[in-house]
Order: structure tokens, then sequence, then C-alpha cells
């Protein structure tokens, strides 16, 4: 009989790529994730796994496994849900993942509608950046999150990982003075081809989209400063160091003398969750209520 924690142990292996990264992300040692995969290809009676010095990789019957262990996991966390939905009352820890622009304009009234009505639930809310999200929910270190992609950073297919749009928010080009004439996306960026950038971290989604859109404007950005904060971000706009792209969430208490330019290009945002636990009541709770929450303009 194959083991359902081992399973687990396989399929995060073939997304994270290391044993090293599987047990960092479980709070494992390596050697007991070593240790526990020897036993899951013992039960499967073939070989999983192909060691070549430090270095692992899934053998086509590894690769086989780990499909059927996805559909394992979703029909888990389907009866989790379905045993949860039989109990009379939402209570325990619910958490939640979200991006800091989120977590200002749209989670506390989420959570006062939530608690009003489920006083039960323990809402815990943590900021992560979306690309971060789907390896957090696979591990069990969240039940749903708030994630987004770009027009010119799109979110990857995540095995293991539904999701539901929630909405859309305008892009705007920030400046410090005005720029060229009205036009398209590619036509006012490139008004700014030779400014300083101000763009978000590397392996950010937002890093991506910044560069995405300016290489497809037909240049790469100068970049001068890295920052994830869209409220500092604006502020060096306002200091004269840069320009910048900022979605509509983020550009609440506009700081004086930025001017925004609205662009073509939007940030989509969805809720996630492990395949299988959209019918989870509390997942279905929260959506609810981040529906609820969400200024007129956003709404879908």
């Amino acid at each position: 009989m194959l083991d359902v924690r081992r399973l687990r142990l396989l399929r995060e292996l073939a997304h994270r790529g290391t044993i090293a990264a599987v047990a960092g992300s479980l709070s494992f040692s390596p050697s007991a994730v070593s240790q526990q995969l020897s036993v899951l290809e013992r039960e499967a009676g073939v070989p999983l796994l192909e060691r070549t010095g430090r270095r692992v990789a899934l053998t086509p019957a590894g690769q086989g496994l780990v499909r059927h262990a996805e559909a394992v996991l979703d029909r888990l966390e389907q009866a989790t849900a379905e045993l949860a939905g039989a109990r009379q009352g939402l209570a325990g820890p619910l958490r939640i993942g979200t991006f800091p622009s989120a977590a200002r304009a749209v989670i506390p009234a989420a959570l006062t509608t939530l608690l009003r009505e489920h006083p039960g639930l323990e809402p815990m809310v943590s900021e992560l950046d979306s690309a971060a999200v789907a390896d957090a929910l696979r591990a069990g270190e969240l039940d749903i999150a708030l994630v987004h992609d770009h027009d010119f950073a799109p979110g990857p297919e995540e095995p293991g990982v539904e999701t539901r749009p929630l909405f859309t928010e305008a892009m705007y080009l920030a400046s410090a003075t005005p720029g060229g004439p009205a036009g398209t996306d590619t036509a006012v960026l490139g008004h700014w081809r030779e400014a300083p950038w101000i763009v978000a971290t590397p392996r950010t989604l937002c890093h991506a989209m910044a560069v995405g859109a300016c290489q497809a404007a037909g240049f790469i950005p100068r970049i001068r400063h890295r920052i994830d904060d869209f409220a500092t971000m604006l502020a060096l706009v306002a200091a004269g160091q840069g320009v910048a792209l900022v979605p509509q969430l983020g550009t609440v208490d506009l700081p004086g003398g930025v001017l925004l330019t609205k662009l073509s290009m939007c940030r989509r945002t969805a809720v996630a969750f492990r395949s299988g636990a959209g019918a989870h009541p509390a997942v279905s709770a929260f959506t609810a209520a981040l529906s609820a929450a969400l200024p007129t303009e956003l709404a879908l």
C-alpha cells in the first residue's frame, strides 16, 4: 500500500526539483526526505528516482506516480471539504496568503465580514509574492491566497492548485513630469526609454511585468531602484528618481507631484487554493467575503 505522506514528498520533489528544497519547505532534514522516498520506492516495487551524484531526477515510473498522486491528493481535499461541510459552523485557523497592496486595500474589510458571519474562524494572514503561493499551498502552509498576474507576466499553470478570478485593475505609468502625447502603451512607455526606472525586486511577477512591458515597447529599462512597496515607489517617483509602473490599488494616497498615465495593460487578481478544496466551506466563505469587500470599480 502506497503511503499518502510519501506520495506528497514525491509530488513536491517533482515541483521543487531537489531534495534539499523539499526538506526546507516541509521542515524535514534532507536525509529524512531521502529515507522516506527510498521507502516509497520499496512500496512501489520499481525505481522512482535516478541518482547521479547529488542530483536526483524522476524516472518515467516516478513521473507517472506523481500524476496519480495529484489525483489522490485532489480527492483527499474534496473529502476534507465534504467533512467540513457536515460540521456545524466554521472554526479553527484559516491561513491566508496575500500580496501587499491587496493586504491593505481588500483584506481588512474581508476579514471584518468573515468574522462577523463566522466568529469561530481564526484567520491568519501572511504577505508573500504571488510567485511563491503555489509552493506554500501545496506544502500546507496556506489554505487560500490572493495571487495576481499581468499581461507581460502571466501566472504559470500550477499542478495541484486551482484559481478563481476575483478582479482586474488598470495599470499606470507614474512620473514626476508630463510624458509625451497619449497613445498606445508602446508609445507611452517608449517616451521614457531613456529615463531611470523603479521596478520591483527580481524573481517577482511585478519585476517580470515591468521589464516585459518595456521590452515589448522596444527597449530594456535602465533600472535605478528595486522596490516592492508601491507607496515607496511613488515617493521615489515624486522625488524625481525615475518612473514606475503601478497598479490601481497601488495608487492610494498618491504623493503630490506624481502624474499617472493610464495604460491598456492590466493586473488580474484571483483566489488560489489546493485542487479539490474549492468546495471547502471556509474557502467558500472567505472568497465570498473578498467579493463583498471589493471597491465598486474593481468588482467583476
